[in-house]
C-alpha cells in the first residue's frame, strides 16, 4: 500500500543531518527522494561515525534510506541541465547551502520556480536572510549556542554544554519535513507554489522558548525569563538503591498519591509543594526532597510502586539498551533488512503510523551515485548522451553497479 506522499519528487540538495533526515522522513511516506551528490565521494555523512566500508557509516542508513542517489558535478554546466531536467519533474526543492551558495549555482528560487512555477522550494540554513547572521555558516553546535540552549545548562551547575545529540538539526529538519507538507497541502488548493525559508537559529529559538519564555511573554516581565522546573539545579535522574531512576509525581493526584505510598503525606501540607502552582516555583525544592526519598528503595519497586499509582516514572535507560527494551521490540522499532553492499543492517523505523496509508522502508540508503544512470535515461538521455557525461565528470556512477536497493516491500 502506497503511502501518503505516493507521486510526489523530491529533489534533495542536502549533506550532513538536517536536510537528509527531513528528506528521508518525506520518503518514508511514500515520497520519491532524488538525493543529488557532489563528487568526489558524495554526501559527508557517509563517513558520519562507525562504518563497515567507506562512505556507508551506519549513521548514513539511518538517514538516507527511500532515496536515489545522482551523483553530478555541478561547477559543469551540463550537470546543471541535467538538475534542471529534474526540477522540471519535481514537485519540491530542498536545499541547505547557504543562499549566496544556492544563487552561484545558478538554483535559486526564481531560476528554479521558472523551470516549475508550482514547486515547494525550501531552503533550511543557519540564518533568516533579513537579519545580520544572514551569510554565517552553521552547524547543530553553533545553533545551540547562539539559540540559548547551551546555556541552559549553567543554571543547573554554571556551565554551559551542548545536548549531547545533533538536536538542531534534528528538529529543524523534522520543521522542513512540517512546512513542506504544509506547502503542499496550499499547493493542492490553488496550484501555487512557493519559497519556503526555515533557518535554524529561529526554528530553535522558537522551540527553546515554548516553556522557556516565561515571564519574558509580558511586556513588563513579573519574573526571571526560563523555566525554573526544567532548568532547576536538582532535575536529574534520581539515585536508588541500586541506579537511577526517573520519577516524575506531576499534578496534584500525583503528588498526593506518591507521598502518601512512601509514608510521608505531610510533604503536601508544606505550602511551597501543595499545589502544582507552588511546586512551579519551587522545583529545586521539591527535587530535593524527592531525591533523599528515592534513596529508600530499588529502581525496579520504584517503578512497580508509580505503575500502581499512575506516576510518570521510567528506569534510565542505556542507549545502547534500547534495542533489547521490550516495549520497542513489541512495537517493531528495530527492523532488520539485508542491504546489497553492507549485508544485515538494523534500521530504526518511522514512529508515525498511518492506518489507510501506512509509512514504509523501500529502499536501502544508496550506494554513491547509484542511480546516476537510472536517473539519466528517465530524464530521457539515451545511451549515447549518457556515456558523454559520464565521460565528461559532469555525471558519476559506480564502476560495477549495485543491484537494484529495492527491499520488495510495498
Amino acid at each position: 500500500m502506497p503511502g501518503p506522499l505516493a507521486g510526489i519528487r523530491v529533489v534533495d540538495v542536502t549533506t550532513v543531518m538536517l536536510g537528509p533526515y527531513s528528506t528521508q522522513t518525506l520518503g518514508d511516506m511514500g515520497a520519491d527522494i532524488i538525493k543529488i551528490e557532489a563528487p568526489p565521494a558524495g554526501d559527508i555523512a557517509r563517513n558520519l561515525g562507525a562504518a563497515r566500508n567507506p562512505g556507508m557509516s551506519g549513521s548514513f542508513l539511518n538517514m538516507n534510506r527511500n532515496k536515489r542517489s545522482l551523483a553530478i558535478d555541478l561547477k559543469q554546466d551540463a550537470a546543471k541541465e541535467v538538475l534542471r531536467r529534474l526540477i522540471a519533474t519535481a514537485d519540491v526543492f530542498i536545499h541547505n547551502m547557504r543562499p549566496h551558495a544556492i544563487e552561484r549555482l545558478g538554483f535559486d528560487y526564481a531560476k528554479v520556480a521558472a523551470l516549475k512555477p508550482d514547486i515547494v522550494y525550501v531552503g533550511a540554513y543557519g540564518f533568516g536572510q533579513e537579519g545580520p547572521y544572514r551569510a554565517k555558516p552553521a552547524m547543530d553546535d553553533a545553533i545551540q549556542a547562539a539559540s540559548g540552549l547551551a546555556s541552559l545548562f549553567k543554571r543547573q551547575d554554571g556551565q554551559p554544554r551542548y545536548v549531547p545529540s545533533a538536536l538542531a538539526d534534528k528538529i529543524v529538519g523534522l520543521t522542513v519535513s512540517q512546512a513542506v507538507l504544509a506547502a503542499l497541502v496550499h499547493r493542492g488548493r490553488t496550484g501555487e507554489g512557493q519559497f519556503v525559508e526555515v533557518p535554524m537559529l529561529e526554528t530553535m529559538v522558537a522551540f527553546n522558548l515554548i516553556d522557556h519564555l516565561g515571564a519574558g511573554a509580558y511586556a513588563s516581565p513579573p519574573g526571571k525569563i526560563g523555566y525554573a522546573r526544567a532548568s532547576s539545579p536538582s532535575r536529574r535522574p534520581f539515585a536508588t538503591k541500586d541506579g537511577h531512576v526517573c520519577l516524575m509525581p506531576y499534578d496534584d493526584r500525583q503528588c498526593r498519591a506518591f507521598f502518601s505510598a512512601v509514608g510521608r503525606p505531610e510533604v503536601m501540607d508544606d505550602p511551597r509543594f501543595a499545589t502544582f502552582s507552588a511546586r512551579s516555583k519551587t522545583a529545586d525544592d521539591f527535587y530535593r526532597v524527592i531525591g533523599e526519598v528515592a534513596l529508600e528503595k530499588t529502581t525496579s519497586e520504584w517503578v512497580a510502586l508509580c505503575e500502581a499509582g499512575e506516576i510518570p516514572c521510567m528506569p534510565i535507560v542505556d542507549i545502547e539498551d534500547l534495542p533489547q527494551d521490550e516495549h520497542l521490540k513489541a512495537v517493531g522499532m528495530f527492523q532488520p533488512h539485508q542491504h546489497p553492499s553492507e549485508g544485515e543492517t538494523v534500521l530504526v523505523r518511522s514512529p508515525i503510523g498511518f492506518s489507510k496509508t501506512p509509512t514504509s522502508i523501500r529502499r536501502h540508503a544508496p550506494g554513491f551515485a547509484e542511480h546516476s544512470v537510472e536517473m539519466l535515461r528517465e530524464l530521457g538521455y539515451d545511451d549515447k548522451e549518457t556515456a558523454a557525461l559520464l565521460a565528461s565528470g559532469a555525471a558519476l556512477a559506480p564502476e560495477e553497479q549495485l543491484p537494484p536497493s529495492t527491499l520488495g516491500l510495498q
